[in-house]
């Protein structure tokens, strides 16, 4: 396929972003930027999260990943259903009752001002290497097959693309980011479902076929019984479980869109019918993994390798949507791909500019400013996000050696640990906490935690951590608030 075709198609999707950019945007002031003017249809929020919390981790890491990690993935999702719950009647009732515009300002009330920037510290640390990550992988197969035979080198191209998503979401932020999160979705979904229906055809299978076949595959295995494995059962539901109040309930990015609907009951709507999306969709996604190894198998197609001579999972599904499955079906994939790409880092770049505004910036000197200097100072900010956002991309692409659906999940349960642990602290207990300390007990849990990961094997009898680990790092965090705490009512 022309990679000016592709090029061509990717514009062509921008000019619509940008379209409904232009449309949304046109009356926006900072409270629409902020919390979209609480209009926020549920169902439209609903359904760009979906585009938010797959990105292009999903849809490339996730079908490939099933060659080593079968189906097991599916059980860290039963725990995020779980815990869209959670997030559902015990966190947002607190953020709306509140009157929330950054989450972590309940920090701040509960604990004092060093554990406000703290949450917000820890917060941007997450998101930033998360987004980095998440756009990396995309941008990534974008440069192989368009902008490498055109001899654009990637750090321009990844700046381009960072470039593009400026100039739609910096005016309108989140009452932009509703509508287009909504439209990437869309096509990322149909990307996949798509893929499915080339793929089939090309193996000429009909629907129950298909069924049977991913049914009676051997890598459609889901359930992990060893207790030694970092896929046991019970710790991946519980890691889901802990994760998704953490890196959804917890996290700015996924909360602003839900703090931007019109009432509590429309917020909660919306994440009970998103919970149950999830589970659809991740099964779409890890059908299409055994769909595309029947595929190469059956067409005797030689996968990509990694430097060791073992399959390079992210590689599978570029490489034969790319080369194998014709023109349509590669157009699909890079239309797909692009909405992951931008769905993976425009909304960051507004909730980035949101916590650090709210949570870093004096409440009184912002208020001494006029509207028009708070709108220049927001734009600053989001600009320069956008420029850290490129760095730690760049950095990523010198670092980056194993499938990034594992490296985000892994530093997610070291960045969301300590805010798990404060949030938590904060709700169940009522001791007061010397908020001089928080700084060093939310840094100095993680390091605990990655010592304790290093030597499981030798300390424990071979027991390997999962993403449980992120409770133990909240369990840590607590501990730590305890100590240096007080038991005076709050």
């Amino acid at each position: 396929m022309s990679h000016w075709l592709i090029l061509f198609c990717i514009l062509i999707y921008f000019l619509g972003l940008l379209a409904i950019g232009w449309f949304t945007a046109r009356k926006a002031n900072n409270d629409s930027y902020f919390t979209g003017n609480h209009a926020s249809p549920w169902l439209v929020v609903a359904i760009g999260m979906i585009g938010d919390s797959l990105s292009g981790v999903t849809y490339i890491s996730v079908p490939g990943a099933v060659y080593t990690n079968n189906f097991h993935y599916l059980q860290l999702v039963i725990g995020y259903f779980l815990g869209y719950y959670l997030i559902s009647f015990v966190l947002l009732p607190l953020y709306y009752r509140l009157n929330l515009v950054s989450i972590y300002s309940y920090l701040g009330t509960r604990f004092g001002p060093n554990a406000q920037k703290t949450g917000s510290f820890f917060f941007l640390l997450s998101r930033v290497t998360g987004a980095a990550g998440r756009l990396f992988l995309a941008a990534g197969v974008i440069q192989l097959f368009v902008f490498d035979p055109m001899g654009v080198p990637f750090w321009l191209s990844t700046a381009g693309i960072i470039a593009l998503m400026l100039v739609y979401t910096m005016k309108g932020g989140i009452k932009t980011l509703i509508w287009t999160d909504a439209l990437q979705s869309g096509f990322l979904l149909a990307g996949v479902i798509l893929s499915l229906f080339f793929i089939s055809r090309e193996l000429n299978y009909s629907v129950t076929d298909s069924l049977q076949a991913v049914m009676n595959d051997p890598l459609a295995k889901v359930w992990d019984w060893d207790i030694n494995s970092r896929w046991f059962f019970p710790k991946q539901v519980l890691g889901g479980i802990f994760i998704c109040v953490a890196m959804t309930g917890l996290d700015q990015n996924m909360m602003q869109k839900n703090l931007s609907c019109k009432s509590i009951g429309d917020a909660q709507k919306n994440l009970v019918s998103f919970s149950f999306l999830m589970l659809v969709v991740n099964l779409f996604f890890l059908s299409l993994g055994v769909m595309l190894y029947q595929y190469a198998t059956t067409k005797g197609i030689s996968l990509p390798l990694n430097d060791v001579g073992g399959i390079k999972t992210d590689a599978v599904f570029p490489f034969l949507a790319l080369n194998h499955l014709g023109s349509l079906a590669a157009l699909v994939f890079i239309i797909g791909l692009t909405a992951a790409t931008f769905n993976s880092a425009d909304s960051v770049l507004t909730t980035l500019t949101t916590s650090f505004y709210y949570d870093f910036l004096k409440k009184e000197s912002l208020e001494k400013m006029s509207e028009k200097a708070r709108v220049v100072l927001r734009k600053r900010i989001h600009i320069s996000f956008a420029f850290v956002l490129l760095l730690v991309i760049l950095l990523f692409d010198l670092l980056n050696s194993k499938a990034i659906i594992d490296s985000v999940l892994t530093l997610a349960t070291y960045t969301y640990g300590p805010l798990l642990g404060l949030f938590s602290f904060g709700l169940i207990f009522k001791r007061k906490v010397k908020d001089f300390f928080v700084p060093m007990i939310a840094i100095s849990s993680p390091l605990l935690c990655y010592l304790l990961d290093s030597h499981s094997k030798e300390w424990f009898h071979g027991y390997q951590f999962g993403y449980e680990l992120l409770v133990i790092n909240a369990l840590i965090t607590m501990l730590g608030l305890w100590i240096f705490s007080t038991k005076k009512q709050v």
